[in-house]
């Protein structure tokens, strides 16, 4: 399983035929591989040569000069001139920024195109990396290598003490003076030696996917430490800033409505009050924990309880009943439970269970196979129907969208929408697992930047990690069309996702595809809403965009231009037929401010259809 370097193994003319011919894949700029290969295997195989490859004056450093090899969870550290980071499939290249006078030795390392000499880190500087403060290099040496480095420099100096004058030494020379204080008392100390008594308002939890542990998250009452499992799997949490909660994880957090329902102080009180999470994820204080929670697997399709985008089955979940408890009371006490599942999003929302009968239950001890939206307040109450409506015109317009519903509600409440999910099992045969990555993790943004990207920066971030990514940047091209023909303002990183799916015995994701449509609604329709702009930039802009400036971002993301001049002209057609057909469910209709909503949302979208439409023709 070869790759093809452009200038060392491949000229670049032959790679560009081969390509167009389907002969060759391109993973990045200069790399490619050969059709049929395994992507992952090939680029795991080649790691070092493709780090050398694309950071020539860059030296292996912290664990991987110690191994000459990734880590088990597909990380390879070099330092050089700046700090940056590259991924490509399952394998991550983290740069640092070199000390100024760095030590460096020659390694050999070999690969299927045979043996290469390359710089590393010497063995006196590997160990005040692995002091370095907030350094996802140092993170990455755990004590029993870092046990192994100070007997290699002892047995080379032949005492600790002359080991730690030698560091010091290199320390000095470097400005590192921490790190070499942290080298000599490691060097100096008894491994083993009586500790310190330990502060109580550390814990550990234990992270699990698919009911199977990922790692150890843990926090010393200061920061944040996440210690991947010795495991086979693909490596779904990344930690990529020591000290800082890892962003996947972050992710999962509640925000909005229900963080201020669970009244939680931080990220620690939140996690220690959950245990169930979106992308099949527990968290619990110890393994033995797992066992009592049930599997998210769907037992029952929406569809077999949907008749015209009403919902005929029971909902049997939390109502108004009383003047007294309001519906939102109501819906919080479910998650007094820490086996309620948690969700993030600001929008009002509940973790339900379809049942093979069709009762719609509260997902507390049950499979949470769909997600209800209820009707928000101040002016919000029609956000279910609006949201209804979008997405079944995204179905129209070709997009995946998941199984959706509206609820008649009890208490003359507004209908409620239903979601189905998509990033669950599909069955009890079903074996997959399945992961759902928004952009912010993506990107290793925190929640807060959800707003702060840009579609050209999604793109650089999805392209190495799609297993087919000329479809899904033609993808992410038609959800930025979308959003703007829909008038669409909270398109944020965060309504935008990767579906990761890995088969049962994989080591790293067999699928990595952009996840269908969800969270899709008409922002222009809600008081003081009606100058809302697009959350991320196309071009440069938020607002008045044209086919111009959907053109250049067919550019700059790499959509062939041919492409992306169909694709405006299906989308729009697409969206413009399904104007005259996309309706309400006729118990929606009753309401005549659900009526008026729907007029306004098909009436913005005819106008920009017709708008971009007299450009194209």
């Amino acid at each position: 399983m070869p790759i093809h370097l452009v200038g060392e193994t491949i000229d670049a003319k032959q790679a560009f035929q081969r390509a167009q011919t389907g002969e060759l894949v391109q993973l990045l700029r200069g790399i490619y591989i050969d059709q049929n290969d395994d992507v992952d295997a090939v680029v795991l195989g080649h790691a070092i040569r493709i780090a050398h490859y694309l950071y020539p004056s860059a030296y292996l450093s912290s664990a991987s000069a110690a191994r000459q090899a990734p880590t088990a969870d597909g990380r390879l550290f070099i330092s050089g001139r700046r700090n940056q980071r590259t991924r490509l499939r399952g394998l991550e290249i983290i740069q640092n920024e070199a000390p100024p006078h760095p030590s460096t030795t020659t390694v050999i390392v070999g690969d299927d195109l045979g043996e290469m000499r390359i710089e590393a880190s010497s063995p006196r500087q590997r160990l005040l990396e692995a002091f370095r403060l907030r350094s996802e290099h140092a993170s990455a040496i755990d004590t029993e290598l870092r046990l192994q480095m100070a007997e290699r420099l002892i047995e080379e100096f032949g005492t600790p003490k002359d080991a730690a004058d030698a560091v010091w030494a290199l320390a000095r020379e470097n400005g590192w003076y921490r790190e070499g204080e942290g080298a000599e008392r490691f060097l100096l100390s008894r491994p083993g030696a009586a500790k310190a008594p330990a502060n109580k308002a550390a814990f550990e939890l234990v992270i699990a996917w698919h009911g199977e542990p990922l790692g150890r998250l843990a926090h010393d009452g200061f920061e944040w430490r996440w210690k991947a499992s010795r495991r086979s799997g693909p490596a779904l949490v990344r930690d990529t800033t020591p000290g800082k909660l890892p962003a996947f994880i972050e992710s999962l957090l509640p925000e909005g409505w229900l963080a201020q329902v669970l009244n939680q102080r931080d990220e620690r009180d939140a996690l220690r009050r959950g245990r169930r999470y979106m992308s099949n994820i527990t968290v619990v204080e110890a393994r033995q924990k797992l066992q009592n929670l049930p599997a998210d697997i769907l037992v029952t399709r929406l569809a077999d309880f949907t008749d015209g985008g009403r919902f005929t089955g029971h909902y049997e979940g939390p109502a108004r009943q009383t003047l007294a408890d309001s519906f939102e009371q109501n819906l919080s006490r479910i998650f007094a439970r820490a086996e309620t599942p948690r969700l993030s999003g600001v929008q009002i929302k509940a973790p339900m269970h379809l049942s093979p009968e069709g009762a719609l239950l509260p997902a507390i001890d049950l499979p949470f196979t769909h997600i209800l939206k209820p009707a928000g307040t101040s002016g919000f109450e029609m956000l279910p129907i609006v949201e209804w409506l979008c997405l079944e015109l995204g179905r129209a317009a070709g997009f995946s969208v998941p199984g959706i519903a509206l609820v008649p509600m009890p208490d003359t409440m507004p209908p409620a929408l239903l979601v189905e999910r998509f990033d669950i099992r599909q069955g009890p045969e079903d074996q997959r697992r399945l992961a759902l990555e928004d952009f912010c993790s993506v990107l290793d943004l925190p929640a807060s930047a959800k707003y702060d990207g840009t579609i050209e920066r999604m793109a650089r971030g999805m392209r190495p990690l799609s297993t087919d990514p000329a479809p899904d940047l033609n993808i992410l091209f038609r959800r930025a069309l979308f959003a703007w023909l829909i008038a669409d303002g909270d398109m944020h990183l965060k309504n935008l996702a990767l579906l990761k799916i890995a088969a049962p015995s994989a080591r790293t994701f067999t699928n990595v595809r952009f996840a269908p449509l969800y969270d899709a609604v008409t922002t222009r329709v809600f008081p003081g809403l009606a100058g809302d702009r697009m959350a991320l930039k196309v071009n440069g802009k938020d607002d008045r965009l044209t086919r111009r400036d959907f053109m250049a971002l067919a550019r700059t993301i790499g959509v062939p231009l041919g492409a992306a001049e169909d694709a405006i002209i299906e989308l729009v057609s697409n969206l413009v037929r399904a104007l005259e057909t996309v309706c309400l469910p006729t118990f929606a209709l009753d309401s005549k401010a659900a009526a008026d909503i729907q007029d306004q949302v098909l009436s913005l979208a005819r106008e920009r259809c017709a708008a971009l439409g007299d450009e194209v023709g």
